[in-house]
């Protein structure tokens, strides 16, 4: 997310074996935004690292011939991943020119390492040149295209032509209205408040930059200390609120949590202003009114992703004051720590950080499309490619499901606030006491005392769960650490419903994370359930439900989710 817009002018940068610096759109012109783009910037900058030096990767050659002869005379044992669903089509095995086609692809494929590792590159630049062949190796595949896609044939046929007539359609339609990028997900069924965002509520306060909605009770008793969610600017947080059991709002509601979240307004060029002081602010602004609403002098507090670093920012902030406004904290899959290996950073240069904010100076925001090209093109076999055969190869609809539909319903970032987070990644200012100043205090995540619950995915490619581990080295609280076994959003959408979760638990918190998992011990299920215990021992004693939501000085304003979300 903080890497925004870099992509949207030069998306792969980086340096040659000789010094030159490598430049995927050959150019520092403006282009056109969408998939092509993409995937030439790819290929030509794949094609410069082939003018890197000729004698190291002509090593690979024999083995490649003889592996390549091997495949033509259909003596190959070369064969898909367990997890690679792209080649499941009966075709790929039965026909003899198809098999060979994916064997080539997939040999080749595997060897973009080797040929990495060729060109005498380590660190960083390795990476980025890793990355940029493996945007290549996907672009490739021979599911892609029409006439090397048995499934894509056989549905031509089947259909009489009329797979091919959806599919031009689809590809018209994103062409027009979705940036030039294949559409992940069917919106049409979900509503909000009514499908999805389903939790009742009542949005109790709202400021120019967010609506506080409070939830009604699910239990006869509640714990007196309530919870505020901080969800990521960068989302709408009903993430969190998804389908009925599948939200966690209704999963603490049910185990008698007191929930408020905070709902921020989508900011346009005429908020270009918004900073770290503006949602600090609201965030110190919520608990007040949560306070002055429940009777409860603190809180505990939530946040996801940027919504975590905020969380942590105003805690640092609070506690710098000597506020102990807040009882605990939970932060799921946010990095403190930015000096990570994760591809969301590979690209952060002093160059191209400097892009970035032109970027989005002129217009006053980032576009939430924009954002949500980047996070896809970090993973484009899952978010791109696969998209691309459904909707235009076979011609159907994207899927309905949940959380793509909260994914595509994207927000914006004032400029303000993009350059301060573009500041914070380039210098890992949390990292260094008094690096960022909010609201007039020197930012110093040590002075965190409150107890942590800290949350990473083991799959997660935005922000890794060694990265997250990091957060226990900083705070000075007790901290608790949860792997959980699945990627970025679906590590927070746990619901106990869904089938093969698990998550592993160690109550030490050593300062390497590879030591901590090797003490860790795996749980089947949710972590939702170990954390709703985790919560409840922080939250106060048990007293009767509250009957009516807001206050005579904080009355309802609108029903849940409110307008912000809309």
């Amino acid at each position: 997310m903080l890497m925004t817009a870099i992509h949207d002018r030069v998306p792969l940068v980086g340096t040659s074996p000789n010094g030159q610096r490598l430049d995927a759109q050959g150019s520092g012109a403006p282009a056109k935004s969408g998939l092509f783009r993409h995937a030439a910037g790819a290929l030509r900058f794949a094609g410069r690292l082939a003018m890197g030096p000729p004698m190291a990767m002509m090593q690979l050659a024999p083995g490649a011939s003889l592996e390549m002869l091997r495949i033509a005379l259909g003596k190959s044992h070369v064969e898909p991943g367990k997890g690679d669903h792209r080649f499941t089509d009966e075709a790929w095995q039965q026909n003899p020119a198809f098999r060979r086609a994916m064997q080539a692809y997939l040999y080749l494929g595997a060897s973009v390492d080797d040929v990495a590792d060729s060109l005498g590159l380590d660190g960083i630049a390795a990476e980025r040149v890793r990355f940029a062949l493996m945007l290549v190796r996907e672009a490739m595949a021979p599911t892609n295209y029409f006439w090397t896609n048995p499934a894509a044939v056989k549905r031509c046929y089947d259909t009489g032509g009329l797979s091919v007539w959806r599919g031009t359609v689809n590809l018209t339609r994103d062409a027009l209205r979705n940036h030039g990028m294949p559409s992940m997900v069917n919106r049409r069924p979900f509503k909000l408040g009514e499908t999805i965002a389903i939790s009742r509520g009542a949005v109790i306060h709202r400021s120019e930059v967010f609506e506080l909605i409070q939830y009604t009770p699910q239990s006869e008793t509640v714990y007196a200390r309530p919870m505020l969610v901080v969800p990521p600017q960068v989302n709408k947080y009903y993430a969190l609120d998804l389908s009925h059991g599948r939200s966690m709002y209704e999963y603490l509601l049910q185990h008698g949590i007191q929930v408020f979240t905070i709902s921020w307004r989508n900011p346009t060029g005429a908020q270009r202003h918004w900073n770290y002081d503006t949602y600090a602010q609201a965030v110190i602004e919520a608990i007040d009114v949560i306070s002055q609403v429940s009777g409860s002098p603190d809180v505990n507090i939530f946040g996801g992703c940027l919504g975590g670093m905020t969380a942590a920012v105003v805690e640092a902030h609070l506690a710098a004051l000597g506020e102990r406004r807040i009882n605990s904290a939970t932060m799921t899959v946010t990095m403190l720590d930015c000096d990570s290996d994760g591809r969301m950073f590979l690209f952060a240069s002093p160059a191209t950080l400097a892009l970035a904010k032109a970027v989005s100076k002129p217009r006053g925001v980032i576009e939430g499309w924009q954002t949500g090209q980047m996070f896809a093109w970090l993973r484009p076999n899952d978010l791109v490619w696969n998209y691309w055969v459904n909707n235009y190869l076979l011609g159907q609809d994207p899927p309905a499901f949940d959380i793509l539909a909260w994914n595509a319903d994207q927000t914006r970032l004032s400029s303000d606030f993009h350059h301060q987070m573009l500041d914070m990644v380039a210098g890992n200012q949390l990292t260094h006491p008094g690096a960022l100043t909010v609201l007039g205090t020197p930012i110093d995540i040590s002075r965190i005392a409150c107890d942590t619950y800290v949350v990473g995915g083991r799959t997660d490619h935005i922000t890794p769960w060694k990265a997250c581990y990091k957060t226990t080295q900083m705070v000075s609280g007790r901290s608790q650490f949860v792997l959980v076994s699945s990627g970025h959003i679906q590590t927070v959408v746990a619901d106990p419903k869904h089938r093969g979760l698990g998550y592993y638990l160690n109550p030490e918190t050593p300062p390497e994370p590879e030591n901590w998992l090797a003490r860790a011990e795996r749980h089947e299920g949710s972590w939702w359930e170990h954390w709703a215990g985790w919560l409840g021992e922080r939250s106060g004693k048990r007293i009767a439900a509250p009957t009516s939501l807001g206050s005579d000085r904080n009355p309802v304003l609108d029903p849940a989710p409110g307008r912000y979300v809309r």
